[in-house]
């Protein structure tokens, strides 16, 4: 399929977890593989991935059908539902939580679970990684993909590869108004900072290599509490990074994610903590429902075949890392209800704090404010 277009889908959602939001039970990773493999065999997709980061049910497809593929988003959602009803009759906790809907209308979007998709002419070569991050936000890639597509201080090739020496052209979205800006690096890189560094409000969700408009990352962008209007769980995103062949090299991607910046999310995803990069056996999160993980999965796609994955964050580079996250996750702890370890009043008002301060309203007291005139 060299030439060809091939879409790889990353489609995710909480549905049930073992032991709190701690990991996914493997019955519902045996349920979502039964529908996609029924799937695969009457041809609708080529290949297929089922996997669990954190609480988080993972499906990885490939397919000819393009993005939002009412057939593909149909297919995911039927994975997600039969795996929910699993998780109910296990008892799992929070069976169906980011499933928003009853009735599937077509497109999963809006409806709860996250979807970073990439539709791309295959190349002779065509690595990719798949990122897959629990107890966070879509604003958590912020960071790393700008230093992977921005920072020649992280990515030589921006600096030694003629194809990459233009720069990339970033599509932001305002996650609150539900609208995009198209920005270009290096010469609206103050202006793309400007954005990206809120994190909570706008979010890096397309990436193109400049000289040709090549594809190069997207990220899921869903903020759940947006779209019910309460806390229902932290977003939990995903992406897809194309690498190498006239973009950064995996490596140099890998590179962004060895500092473990602090992202919003963990405890009832109402607190700040450090990213750790994590082999998918330690994807797990159990200190005070986290820190923070995300998993990298390396990929060739040959004639849409998923070859992999590799298990790219289980290396020892990275351990010095995630000592780093830990005696970072270890001071924040420290601070409990406090900020900057609790989120701001702007994140606060979609989790069960409201409630709260409904039961105060009545008690309490204007103060009189006296100038001294």
């Amino acid at each position: 399929m060299e030439g060809k277009k091939v879409t790889i889908s990353v489609i995710k959602a909480d549905i049930g977890s073992l032991a709190g939001h701690h990991i996914v039970h493997p019955d519902l990773l045996a349920t979502a593989s039964r529908v996609l493999a029924e799937a695969k065999r009457k041809g609708l997709i080529i290949d297929f991935y089922v996997t669990g980061v954190g609480d988080d049910l993972q499906l990885i497809m490939t397919h000819t059908k393009g993005e939002d593929s009412p057939d593909i988003h149909g297919l995911a959602w039927d994975a997600f539902k039969k795996a929910a009803q699993v998780a109910r009759d296990l008892g799992l906790y929070a069976a169906g939580q980011d499933l928003l809907s009853d009735a599937f209308s077509g497109n999963v979007k809006g409806m709860g679970p996250g979807v970073a998709e990439m539709e791309i002419e295959e190349r002779k070569a065509e690595p990719i990684i798949t990122f897959h991050a629990d107890k966070t936000e879509p604003g958590a890639f912020n960071l790393p993909l700008f230093r992977v597509f921005a920072d020649p201080f992280n990515t030589a090739g921006l600096v030694i590869d003629p194809r990459m020496h233009e720069g990339f052209r970033f599509q932001i979205m305002d996650v609150y108004e539900g609208r995009v800006v198209e920005l270009s690096s290096p010469e609206e890189m103050y202006d793309i900072l400007a954005l990206i560094g809120t994190t909570g409000r706008y979010v890096v969700k397309r990436i193109y290599r400049k000289t040709d408009g090549m594809i190069a990352a997207v990220v899921s962008s869903e903020r759940l509490n947006l779209i019910a209007g309460k806390y229902v769980g932290k977003d939990d995103p995903v992406a897809i990074v194309r690498a190498q062949h006239g973009l950064p090299a995996v490596g140099e991607v890998l590179e962004a994610f060895s500092f473990p910046h602090l992202v919003a999310g963990w405890m009832r995803g109402s607190h700040v903590g450090p990213l750790m990069p994590v082999a998918q056996r330690d994807a797990k999160c159990t200190r005070f429902d986290g820190p923070p993980r995300i998993v990298a999965l390396g990929w060739q796609i040959k004639n849409g075949k998923l070859i992999g994955p590799a298990d790219l964050f289980d290396d020892p580079a990275f351990d010095e890392t995630r000592r780093t996250a830990q005696i970072v996750a270890e001071y924040i702890r420290r601070h409990g209800p406090f900020m900057p370890h609790r989120l701001g009043p702007e994140e606060m008002e979609y989790t069960t704090l409201p409630q709260v301060l409904e039961k105060l309203e009545n008690r309490f007291k204007k103060v009189e404010t006296h100038t001294g005139k």
